[in-house]
């Protein structure tokens, strides 16, 4: 017995040591991931500059020390501007970087997780995702489709749009054709409007030959970097659709999972970071960009109608409700949506609300 007892120690602390250097190899395994994108070619925030996916791409490889290196291809590169979706569900690329209500045809809940028409701001938007449950009921709405999400950018609120002609009554909406993504283009449905969805780079072109009447993108830097106050003088602001706007990192499911802990906590931090200062970004540009727009090009800034917000309003809420009424994980994600904004409100109005008035 004791014999057999010593070959039984010596074998194991064999197979330990043959162990040992597997478990190394695990831990220093280099991952090559692709990054497709649903915005074009040397797009600022949407494809370049600070807390961009590129420097996102950037931020993994040197935090994880070359482990996780991932090749960026901005839209038309490897994919259209849209199919970013099929091609991480189908594991064609691990990653892609685009806003989540492009997918509303597939998953009608998803566009919660970009914006709500007179919902949060981007404070409550990001609250609610790290620390209202938000981020968890993403993941369990794109598990069956194995896939998973974080957010990892935000441009803040949004400009309503450039209109060729102006916008005075509700009725004007009538008849409109409209660039104009999420659930805000169901809204102008109920109001007359034809909704057009329409990838970035196709903006300018349709709008200029009066494919379109009207368009909105992201706000005056951007929108004069595609040119947009060329084709259209009447520029509207009340933030009303878009009072956030998150990019979506959307990750294939078994790719995510073969990554260690250490490399899924790179990526998450990674996110976070470029979330923050994308936003810082864009906050810092917008100001000048608007001035120039004024000054220089001739466009007239000005909010909306008061008659018209209080019916966009009015129809926002109805098609909200109905929506959710459609469809179990839609009402799932409305409702919890509508009860942390209840919440965030009661102390946006006593903080943010009351300091802005001063």
């Amino acid at each position: 017995m004791t014999m057999i007892r010593r070959n039984f120690l010596a074998a194991a602390a064999t197979g330990a040591a043959l162990a040992a250097p597997s478990v190394v190899t695990a831990q220093n395994r280099t991952f090559n991931w692709k990054m497709t994108n649903a915005y074009g070619p040397g797009s600022p925030f949407y494809v370049q500059g600070p807390g961009s996916p590129t420097d996102f791409c950037k931020k993994v490889e040197e935090m994880s020390g070359g482990r996780l290196r991932i090749q960026h291809f901005a839209a038309g590169e490897l994919i259209p501007a849209l199919e970013g979706f099929d091609a991480v569900a189908k594991g064609q690329v691990e990653m892609n970087a685009a806003n989540a209500f492009f997918w509303a045809g597939k998953v009608p809940a998803a566009q919660y997780f970009t914006t709500v028409p007179f919902g949060m701001n981007t404070h409550g938007m990001n609250a609610w995702l790290y620390h209202g449950g938000g981020l968890q009921l993403w993941h369990e709405l794109y598990s069956p489709l194995g896939l998973i999400a974080f957010p990892m950018g935000n441009t803040g609120v949004q400009m309503t749009g450039w209109f060729r002609n102006p916008v005075n009554t509700v009725a004007d909406l009538n008849g409109l054709k409209m660039r104009v993504p999420g659930l805000a283009g169901k809204v102008y449905a109920e109001l007359g409007v034809a909704v057009r969805l329409l990838p970035g780079g196709e903006i300018f072109p349709a709008l200029e030959r009066g494919v379109i009447d009207a368009a909105e993108f992201v706000g005056p830097f951007q929108d004069r970097r595609l040119g947009l106050h060329r084709a259209a003088k009447n520029y509207y602001t009340t933030g009303w659709h878009e009072p956030t706007n998150v990019t979506e990192l959307l990750i294939n499911k078994r790719a995510w999972e073969s990554l260690p802990k250490d490399l899924q906590t790179i990526v998450q931090t990674a996110a976070q970071a470029c979330n923050s200062e994308s936003h810082a970004w864009s906050e810092s540009v917008n100001a000048d960009a608007l001035t120039d727009l004024v000054t220089n090009f001739g466009v007239k800034a000005a909010p909306l109608p008061e008659p018209i917000v209080k019916r966009l309003k009015e129809v926002t809420a109805d098609t909200l409700e109905a929506g959710a009424k459609a469809d179990p994980a839609t009402r799932k994600v409305h409702d919890s949506f509508m009860a942390f904004k209840k919440k965030h409100d009661s102390w946006a109005g006593l903080s943010e609300r009351t300091f802005l008035s001063l």
